[in-house]
C-alpha cells in the first residue's frame, strides 16, 4: 500500500473532464476551478452525511446515558459537522476569484446541469430534520433528480431524523418525573395565579410568573406563546418539539453551569450552529449568484437567486430551539433548585 494507492488518486484527479476543453470548443480556463470545487463540495457532503449517521445511530438506542461517552462522541460528531460547513463557506472565496465573464464562457454548456441536484446535500438536510412540508418549491426540488436518487432521499425523509431524535432524547429528562425531588422548592414569586392549565409543575407556574412580570407592555402577548409552547402538546405540522421537550431545552439553557447540563447544552448549541452555518453557506451562494448572473435562471431552470432566497428564508431546521431563546431571564432571577436537584445536576 502506498500513498497513491490508498487515496485512489488516479481516480480522483482523472475525475474532472471540462465540457469546454472537448474537441470543437474553446477551452474555458476556469471550468476547471468550477469543476474541482463542486466535486470538494460533495466530498464534503459525504462526510457530513457520515458523521450524521453515526450520531443517528447512536441516539437511536433506547436511551442514552448522558454522563458517558455516548453523547460527548454525539457532541464531538455535530461539532466536527460545523467545522466542515465553516469550510464550505470559506470555499466560496475560491469560486469568486471566477469573474461573471469567465463563467459564461462555459456556463451554457453545463445546461440543464445544476447544483440543485446534488442528492447528497438533499439527504443531509432531511436527516437533520428538514421535513418536505417545510421545503421551499416542493414540486421542484426532485423534478431533476434520477428516481434512484429520488428514493434515497424519499428513504430519508421517513427514517429517523437528528431532530427527531433530540425530541425523543429531550422528552426523557429526569428531573420532573419525581416529586421527591421538589418537595423541599420555595417559589421565588409571591405572585398566585389560577392557572388556565391543569397540573402544571410548581417550578414551571413560579418561572412563568417571574418571565411576566420582566415583560415590557408590548410584550405580553409572550405569555400565551410561553403556555402554548410549554403546556400544550397540539399536533402541529410545523411543531417539531414537543411540550415536554420545549420544558427540557429551557430547563438546560437556564441550568447549563450546572455539570450535569454542560453537554447537553453544548449539543443544543451545536445544533444551532449548525444552522447558522447552513444559513451562511445559502446567503454566501445567494449573493455570488447574484454577482454572476444577475436575475437569470439557474442552469437547472429555476428562479435562480430568487428560488435560494425562498430556501434561506424558510430551511431553518432547528428553529424551535433557537425560538426558546425568547422565554429566557436575567440569571439573577432565575429560581433557586432546591438542593435534592442540585445533588442530581453535579457529579
Amino acid at each position: 500500500m502506498d500513498y497513491s494507492e490508498y487515496l485512489e488518486l488516479k481516480k480522483i484527479i482523472d475525475a474532472q473532464h471540462p465540457e469546454s476543453f472537448k474537441e470543437g470548443n474553446e477551452p474555458a480556463h476556469d471550468e476547471m476551478l468550477f469543476i474541482i470545487i463542486h466535486q470538494a463540495y460533495e466530498l464534503w457532503f459525504k462526510q457530513i452525511l457520515f458523521e450524521v449517521n453515526s450520531v443517528i445511530t447512536i441516539m437511536s438506542k433506547t436511551a442514552i446515558d448522558d454522563n458517558s461517552a455516548e453523547l460527548q462522541t454525539v457532541v464531538h460528531r455535530l461539532q466536527r459537522v460545523v467545522t466542515i460547513l465553516k469550510v464550505l463557506v470559506q470555499q466560496i472565496d475560491i469560486l469568486e476569484t471566477m469573474t461573471p465573464l469567465d463563467f459564461l464562457d462555459f456556463r451554457d454548456m453545463l445546461r440543464p446541469a445544476s447544483g440543485f441536484q446534488s442528492y447528497q446535500f438533499k439527504i443531509i438536510e432531511a436527516k437533520l430534520g428538514l421535513k418536505f412540508e417545510q421545503r421551499h418549491g416542493q414540486n421542484y426540488y426532485t423534478s431533476q433528480l434520477h428516481q434512484k436518487d429520488i428514493d434515497i432521499i424519499k428513504d430519508a425523509e421517513q427514517g429517523n431524523t437528528i431532530l427527531a431524535l433530540v425530541n425523543k432524547w429531550l422528552e426523557r429528562m429526569p428531573f420532573f418525573r419525581d416529586d421527591n425531588l421538589w418537595k423541599n422548592y420555595t417559589p421565588s414569586s409571591s405572585v398566585e395565579t389560577n392557572h388556565p392549565i391543569n397540573n402544571i409543575h410548581p417550578f414551571w407556574k413560579d418561572y412563568e410568573n417571574i418571565y411576566a412580570e420582566g415583560l415590557a407592555d408590548a410584550e405580553k402577548l409572550n405569555i400565551d406563546n410561553f403556555r402554548k409552547l410549554f403546556f400544550t402538546s397540539e399536533e402541529n405540522i410545523e411543531r417539531s418539539l414537543s411540550a415536554e421537550a420545549c420544558r427540557s431545552t429551557l430547563f438546560i439553557m437556564l441550568y447549563r453551569g450546572y455539570p450535569m447540563l454542560e453537554l447537553p447544552f453544548q449539543l443544543l448549541d451545536t445544533l444551532l450552529e449548525i444552522d447558522n452555518q447552513l444559513g451562511s453557506w445559502r446567503y454566501r451562494h445567494i449573493n455570488m449568484v447574484r454577482r454572476m448572473i444577475g436575475t437569470r435562471i439557474g442552469t437547472g431552470g429555476s428562479t435562480g437567486a430568487g428560488y435560494l432566497q425562498g430556501s434561506m428564508d424558510k430551511h431553518y431546521i432547528f428553529k424551535e430551539i433557537s425560538q426558546l431563546n425568547s422565554f429566557l431571564m436575567d440569571r439573577r432571577k432565575l429560581p433557586k433548585l432546591p438542593s435534592e436537584i442540585t445533588e442530581k445536576l453535579g457529579y
